[in-house]
């Protein structure tokens, strides 16, 4: 059998300090005693021989003490919303956090390892401080939180949720729900070419979307001009019926799909009507002058070169542009050099342009894209591994 002593002090700042020692049972005994006048106790495990060798194979993490939070909110319409039914968010963020979460009354009683408990802690009150702004608190609001308290601790969600870019006619406040939405987001705000590059699901296209109504809105822009490229993605869908405008239809569908998100379908309809809103396909820009308006090119990455040249000089007086697209996603033909690509390479360091980037982290949809993404990237990865070697 062996023994593993476990040293810790209470230092002038109350900060504890571990150390780990293993060392045969049979030499020491638990005792307690103080050096250069600090305190330190000593405490001790015994275990089997199997047992000291899989410790040590785990890097002889460090063993701390859990730590006890105490919360107590004194508004009872806002605990109880913080809580949720039946204390659903609270249990929500102890399993994604791991702490040990508990509610009386309007209490909140908090335990774990420190850094753990901390989070739960930062997150929880961060929340409550949401509510009291009168932001409601969402389980998908949750998620958010904790994805941004546990990249940093120092972020204040006030800055992220209560950034309001637009609300929808179904009361839905869309704000970015990560640092990279808030940056991409204020690129907007301050630049009049804006490219956001990233992959899937990290809400590029939908943010651009909620910036040009929340635009035409407050009468900032006359008009907004959706566009992309008419490229199949890896499938060839024949001959379709219909004039041309009824022909490219299908592939304009996304971007109906997130205006009818955000506002009634009749609106959308009457201000298509008018020609307020218009979604094209790129080929449809060709000289053309875009002035008073707000542009979106989506799926960039499936412009040619020649199709990207083309749609950045269409841009009038007061107007902006957002380019967005996935680089690791284009269904040109080999032969053809993505426009985006281009761009990328080319217009970087002109000022007056912002490129905005996205990874895997960022992105906002189901728990499972996020996988899906990561597991494609690492086959992409092993073929290139493979072809090489």
């Amino acid at each position: 059998m062996y023994r593993i002593l476990i040293f810790f002090e209470l230092n002038n700042l109350n900060e504890q300090k571990y150390q780990r020692v293993y060392t045969p049972s049979r030499y020491f005994s638990t005792c307690g005693f103080q050096k250069n006048g600090v305190c330190i106790a000593l405490n001790y495990y015994d275990i089997n021989a199997k047992q000291k060798s899989l410790l040590e194979e785990r890097d002889m993490e460090e063993i701390t003490e859990p730590k006890q939070i105490k919360l107590l909110f004194s508004d009872n319409e806002l605990a109880r919303q913080l809580f949720g039914e039946h204390n659903s968010n609270l249990k929500r963020i102890a399993d994604a956090t791991g702490a040990d979460i508990h509610a009386r009354g309007n209490s909140v009683f908090i335990s774990g390892d420190p850094e753990v408990a901390d989070l739960a802690h930062n997150i929880i009150k961060q929340l409550y401080g949401l509510l009291e702004q009168k932001y409601p608190v969402y389980a998908k609001d949750i998620d958010y939180a904790v994805r941004l308290l546990s990249s940093d601790h120092r972020l204040k969600l006030k800055e992220f949720f209560l950034d309001s870019v637009y609300i929808t006619s179904k009361k839905h406040t869309i704000s970015p729900k990560n640092r990279a939405q808030k940056e991409y987001i204020e690129a907007i705000r301050n630049y009049d070419i804006v490219f956001g590059i990233g992959p899937a699901g990290t809400g590029k296209t939908y943010l651009a979307m909620a910036m040009a109504v929340a635009a035409l809105t407050k009468g900032q822009v006359s008009r907004i001009i959706l566009t992309r490229p008419a490229v199949e993605a890896g499938e060839a869908l024949g001959f379709l019926p219909g004039d041309l405008a009824e022909k490219v239809d299908p592939y304009l569908r996304p971007l109906y799909d997130a205006l009818h998100d955000m506002m009634r379908f009749e609106k959308v309809a009457a201000l298509m009507e008018k020609g307020v809103i218009e979604v094209a396909p790129i080929a449809f820009m060709r000289g053309r002058t875009l002035n008073d308006s707000m542009v979106i090119l989506d799926e960039a990455q499936n412009t040619t070169s020649e199709q990207m040249k083309m749609f950045l000089t269409r841009l009038g007086f007061n107007s902006k542009a957002v380019i967005t697209g996935d680089i690791t996603q284009i269904d040109l033909p080999a032969e053809k050099t993505s426009g985006l690509v281009e761009c990328k390479r080319i217009l970087r360091h002109i000022e007056g342009i912002k490129f905005a980037f996205f990874t895997k982290a960022d992105v906002v949809r189901h728990k499972l894209v996020q996988d899906i993404i990561d597991a494609y990237e690492k086959l992409e990865q092993q073929k290139k591994t493979n072809k090489h070697s």
